[in-house]
């Protein structure tokens, strides 16, 4: 029962989600304009700027400790791990896997486009899953791309959330997950039961892989670390240019999901 408990914890520990390729361009592009205004941002501190409003960020005591919480056990759990495992598997089978995983987020990406009125990025994506599970064995090889030119469609319920208008409410980093806010909190705590790999409730619906909350920790970590082990050295190369790692990411993450919900 010890060794369970153990490995367990051990899991979930290498289950924390870092900043997707993504989410490191959009911070990457945003660091230029921040060095650039390092000067008039003292200046300001100094001084002050009436013009400038305040972010609203009721819970920022509590994700500044969340984000110094996640930052450790990246650095010190998954990124090793990452590093070690990307040494062992070669990165086509990494790719392969990381493929895999992708192709069976099909039920989320097409139930919001949907519900976003994209009927035709809904189709493709259907297009896209017998494709590559035909073709592609199960998923392991993007056939639909690299072979046919379609593109993913990757919408989720907090971007169907906010399509419709609904406010993005604070910022809130959660432990393992990583940043999000109290809209995207919601739409993945929906978009769950549509996920094949997530847990609701026991045999609830019948293409759930994981039966338990220990199997569902355990995928999403191999799955984290598989995702890591393709982006080593990324997120240690945008951080050492932060000056204040919580705002930095803070608003990253709020500018790249306001140009995904555009999209």
């Amino acid at each position: 029962m010890k060794i369970t408990r153990l490995i367990f914890i051990v899991i979930c520990l290498c289950g924390i989600s870092y900043a997707s390729s993504e989410d490191l361009k959009t911070i990457e592009n945003n660091n230029t304009l921040e060095n650039h205004d390092t000067n008039s941002s003292s200046f300001e501190e100094e001084f002050g700027d009436t013009n400038k409003s305040a972010v609203f960020d009721p819970f920022e005591k509590y994700n500044r400790a969340m984000t110094t919480f996640n930052d450790k056990l990246y650095v010190n759990v998954i990124d090793p791990v990452a590093r070690g495992y990307s040494k062992v598997v070669p990165e086509g089978g990494r790719v392969a896997v990381g493929n895999f995983i992708n192709n069976l987020y099909y039920p989320v990406r097409f139930s919001n486009n949907v519900l976003q009125f994209k009927f035709k990025n809904a189709s493709k994506e259907t297009g896209r899953f017998i494709v590559n599970s035909t073709f592609g064995i199960g998923g392991f090889f993007d056939i639909a791309k690299t072979n046919l030119g379609w593109e993913e469609s990757d919408e989720d319920l907090g971007q169907t959330l906010g399509f419709y208008g609904f406010p993005e409410g604070p910022h809130i980093v959660w432990p393992f997950l990583g940043p999000s806010n109290l809209r995207d909190t919601m739409g993945f705590v929906g978009d769950t039961y549509l996920n094949p790999l997530s847990n609701t409730k026991e045999h609830s619906i019948n293409y759930k892989i994981p039966q338990n909350k220990l199997q569902e920790a355990g995928i999403y970590s191999y799955e984290k670390v598989n995702k890591a082990s393709l982006h080593l050295g990324e997120y240690e190369s945008i951080k050492k240019d932060a000056i204040d790692l919580y705002p930095f990411l803070r608003d990253a993450y709020t500018q790249h999901r306001k140009e995904q919900i555009k999209e």
